[in-house]
């Protein structure tokens, strides 16, 4: 792939992406050469280097997002690179790094699949680090989310047990760290009895095997049941979640893994007495810059593995990255590196 600047350092005129014109299977992500996106006043034009590739991406390729979800359409929710222009008084400089995602990138208008993306800067996260794309690129919406789920959805404080449902999941691993650094006591499941060591390496305190049916294990862990559950697994265990919250205790629901959106027979009164069910899909200004950066640095000194599944190299490489996570036989985080 061509190196995307010109031989003065500007943008070109044009650019390569992937466009989804409509809806379909792997063959509807056509790579197009598209004009550079113009950046609008309060907007950051970003030169892309990495982009994670997510499930929200295949949905929104098979037509399956909500409304608002527009064609044609380039895809990606998230994609780290260097700031290409932005306004004088933004706080940015070309040049400088940086890692974007969500508010409605890749859905309502164009997103990381791409050589060049714009973004509000108000979702723009500055950051420095010595880490190689194809990490970094790994880890803006695993962080927010993991992050957001923790303070806005479950407002984690130290000393508070967590329990995490799907808890080798990218979004899980990182929750899991995090919730440390808080000071909280983390118990976090798995399917498969081989991947308790994975979850202990990073600092979980209880891995549990996950057959469905929590509740007994986890009261027999803390008989009251945990201050705060992180819901990943979805609305099929959703029940069995509640049961394993003490009385005024917290279940966020954040993601989906096994793919249970809702409840067809939901009542209230599902819901024990006293128990507290929340959601989370956040944006961008939910992980600050600070956080962000003491993650980076854990990555730089070891002490956090992120868990990327393949990189891939290339626009030509990203119906492989869609098929895979489609597959879901890889676990960890799928990552486009560009311009390598």
């Amino acid at each position: 792939m061509s190196h995307p600047t010109t031989a003065d350092g500007a943008a070109p005129a044009t650019m390569r992406a992937v466009v989804v014109t409509h809806p379909g299977d792997l063959d509807v992500l056509e790579i197009k050469d598209v004009p550079v996106p113009v950046r609008k006043p309060g907007w950051v034009r970003i030169e892309v280097k990495a982009f994670g590739v997510n499930e929200s991406e295949v949905t929104t390729r098979k037509g399956e997002s909500d409304a608002e979800v527009t064609y044609p359409r380039i895809p990606g929710i998230e994609g780290v690179g260097v700031v290409d222009e932005a306004d004088e008084d933004s706080g940015l400089h070309p040049g400088q790094q940086v890692a974007t995602m969500m508010g409605g990138m890749g859905r309502t208008y164009d997103g990381a699949y791409a050589q060049y993306v714009t973004v509000p800067a108000g979702q723009v996260i500055p950051f420095g680090t010595s880490l190689p794309w194809d990490v970094v690129g790994a880890l803006p919406e695993m962080f927010q989310t993991a992050y957001g789920s923790l303070t806005r959805g479950l407002e984690l404080k130290a000393g508070q047990t967590l329990l995490i449902r799907g808890g080798t999941s990218t979004v899980g691993l990182s929750a899991a760290t995090m919730a440390k650094e808080i000071g909280a006591t983390v118990i976090s499941t798995t399917r498969h009895a081989d991947r308790a060591e994975e979850l202990r390496a990073i600092g979980v305190d209880h891995p549990v095997v996950d057959d469905g049916h929590l509740a007994e294990k986890i009261r027999a862990l803390v008989p009251q049941g945990v201050d705060a559950a992180l819901e990943l697994v979805g609305c099929t265990v959703l029940p069995d979640t509640f049961g394993c919250v003490r009385v005024h205790g917290t279940v966020c629901f954040t993601g989906a893994l096994a793919g249970g959106w809702s409840l067809p027979d939901f009542t209230p009164f599902m819901i024990p007495g006293g128990v507290r069910l929340t959601s989370y899909g956040g944006q961008a200004t939910d992980l600050p810059s600070d956080v962000f950066a003491r993650q980076l640095q854990a990555l730089a000194d070891g002490r956090l593995t992120a868990p990327v599944a393949k990189v891939y190299h290339g626009l030509e490489q990203v119906r492989d990255a869609q098929a895979d996570v489609e597959s879901a036989t890889i676990p960890g985080k799928h990552v486009v590196v560009l311009n390598d």
